[in-house]
């Protein structure tokens, strides 16, 4: 087996432009490079979009759709939100209205009953784990929903190792058994939800014996599940990407959202639905309006009078329509209604389902100009590359984690080089487009923020150095709301209670690349503890636990196969192929595989993923890809 050596990136430390889209970058000075970006952006205002960054501040989140909104006049602004817990927050919106997790971390310690649905926690989020794992050592009771038997599963009561694709089977059963035993939260329901009737039908053909056939999971482990969660005094349900990264990612977390309903999981301390984001500030980029569809503090921008709001705080007009997210900017890249983009420390040219396709649209473009911290895959097909900031350490602000608290980073060194912060660079940007703002530092950023959004308004920097975070809503400077969400659908007053939460009327659709005698072996991606997303930040990282990207195989079909640890085979799917080397692993089924996307430079997983989109949410189906194994042949050395 030939040693595969992950790709170290360098400090990005200087502009770099070219002069034609055949010629390699040249140094350039940053006045060369910002009027370079200020024409190619001027000469595609009506065709732009915005991609902002999950890994920088709120404040620099806050500059980059107010970029798009103000200076370009478009509200197609998204971020990697998209690629991952769009889903998360589209389902929690239509329930509740708004789009954050209901708990706190510290509330998982004091609950009963633990979900972990989707989630190894235990590699993916290993600090919310440790909180998992003091809920555990309080006497919780943790169980595992997810196809393969991962590191979390190993400390759960019980595994329920579903098909993938099934959550939405596996969750109606699971709410028919507790509506059947009599567990369901009539006075709850009554008072706080609407649609329970139709819910009730739809449940009611997901019989134990059904779902068994269907998941896979033996009806005894379902029936356990389910009275468990029904009969816990507190219980929290989790999920990660094993239920958003699917052609119905929406309808999944709906799903999961029904079962808090039906049994008032929800509203109350310790018992909530946690959905838990991957990047560190994934959450603050959507709070802060770098979405198509909200503006900051998730207000709907369809809301005249939050429109006007925002347009006499800006002195601009908003466009009074929903912007293209993500997926729909790189379609519409190919119908070429959009032609340039200013990607702010994103990757997607290896981070999008099918990333050939991905990098083919994106040289479509007539320009790109990529600012981040390293010259990635993405950087490289720019017109311009701007050097950026670290956000965990060389700049001043704000970030919101999955919990919705909102903390203090604080500068500790100087960027190297060249480079600037982004919120200098879009400033300067935006001078060049004829808008002149001014902002003495990111506290003064945070402070129009403030005064905008209502749920932020009482954050000070000061209050959050205070506090040492703060989670939102907090709309006032002298009080602190209750860590959790949504305590008023529990109050007896109709009009304290407000909006009720409807169920979700929400139906079983398998994964739309459907496994064959061509295609035999089920894909499933995910994450691993030692390395970070598509491995710009962690390529370099050495360790003797860290072996680089292989595909996962079960025991039986490595033998079916006929291979071994460390041999290479060709992995393939209806889009491509790539080489890689084998894995053998006890905690997957046969049938099922497993890769991830942290070497993309050696291992490109993601060209075998397919676009299938949520239509909702527009995330795509990442877990769940049809795949073939082939041994490679032997070569022959001749002397």
């Amino acid at each position: 087996m030939r040693k595969r050596q992950p790709k170290i990136y360098t400090r990005l430390t200087h502009p770099l432009v070219r002069d034609a889209r055949d010629e390699p970058f040249r140094r350039a000075s940053w006045d060369e490079a910002l009027d370079r970006v200020a024409r190619g952006l001027q000469r595609n205002r009506d065709a732009f979009g915005m991609f902002a960054c999950a890994r920088a501040t709120n404040e620099m989140n806050y500059v980059a759709q107010k970029f798009a909104r103000v200076v370009m006049g478009t509200n197609n602004v998204d971020s990697c939100n998209r690629t991952c817990h769009a889903p998360s927050v589209a389902g929690l919106s239509a329930a509740f209205g708004s789009g954050g997790g209901t708990s706190s971390y510290e509330e998982i310690e004091h609950t009963d009953v633990i979900v972990m649905w989707g989630s190894n926690a235990r590699f993916a989020h290993p600090i919310f784990f440790q909180h998992v794992l003091k809920g555990i050592r309080n006497g919780a009771r943790m169980y595992a929903v997810d196809p393969r038997r991962t590191s979390t599963a190993e400390w759960a009561e019980s595994w329920l190792g579903l098909n993938v694709g099934t959550d939405i089977p596996l969750a109606h059963a699971v709410a028919r058994e507790i509506i059947h035993a009599g567990l369901a939260n009539e006075a709850f329901i009554e008072r706080a939800t609407t649609g329970y009737e139709e819910y009730k039908k739809l449940v009611e053909p997901w019989t134990l014996s059904l779902a068994e056939k269907v998941t896979g999971v033996p009806a005894r482990a379902i029936k356990d599940l389910a009275h468990a969660y029904a009969r816990a005094e507190r219980a929290q349900l989790c999920w990660t990407l094993g239920i958003t990264e699917h052609h119905n990612g929406t309808d999944n977390v709906r799903a999961l959202i029904n079962l808090s309903l039906l049994t008032g999981q929800v509203g109350r301390y310790g018992a909530g639905l946690q959905p838990l984001r991957g990047q560190n500030n994934v959450q603050g980029g959507g709070d802060m309006g770098a979405i198509p569809n909200r503006l900051p503090g998730f207000q709907d921008l369809l809301d005249p009078d939050i429109r006007l709001k925002f347009e006499s705080a800006w002195d601009t007009v908003i466009r009074p329509h929903y912007g293209l997210n993500l997926t729909e900017m790189f379609e519409a890249m190919e119908e070429g209604s959009v032609r340039a983009v200013y990607c702010i420390g994103e990757n997607p040219a290896q981070s999008e389902a099918d990333s050939d396709q991905a990098v083919r649209r994106m040289r479509q473009l007539d320009f790109l100009v990529v600012q981040d911290i390293f010259l990635t895959k993405t950087a490289e097909l720019a017109d311009v590359v701007l050097p950026a900031t670290a956000g965990w350490a060389e700049t001043d602000g704000t970030t919101t984690s999955s919990e919705r608290r909102v903390q203090r980073v604080r500068k500790a060194v100087a960027p190297p080089g060249e480079a600037r912060e982004d919120i200098d660079i879009m400033c300067e940007i935006a001078a060049r487009l004829g808008h002149d703002w001014k902002y003495a530092d990111a506290e003064a950023v945070w402070n129009e923020l403030r005064s905008v959004s209502p749920d932020h308004y009482g954050m000070t920097y000061d209050r959050l150095a205070e506090h040492q975070g703060i989670q939102w809503p907090c709309p006032s400077t002298e009080e602190l709301e209750p860590t959790y969400l949504h305590g008023r659908l529990w109050e007896k007053d109709p009009e304290r209670r407000g909006r009720p939460a409807p169920f979700g009327i929400v139906q079983h659709d398998p994964p739309v690349d459907l496994t064959d005698e061509e295609y035999p072996i089920r894909l499933t991606t995910g994450r691993r503890l030692d390395s970070y997303n598509t491995g710009v930040q962690s390529g370099g990282f050495a360790s003797p636990l860290r072996r680089g990207e292989y595909v996962e195989l079960s025991p039986e079909d490595a033998e079916r196969y006929g291979v071994v640890v460390g041999e290479e085979v060709q992995v393939s799917s209806r889009r491509g192929a790539v080489v890689a080397p084998v894995w053998v692993e006890p905690a997957l089924r046969p049938g099922l595989a497993f890769m991830t996307m942290h070497f993309p430079d050696e291992v490109d997983t993601n060209s075998l993923t397919i676009e299938a989109n949520c239509p909702i949410a527009g995330t795509a189906e990442f877990k769940a890809s049809a795949i073939r194994i082939e041994k490679l042949p032997v070569a022959t050395i001749v002397r």
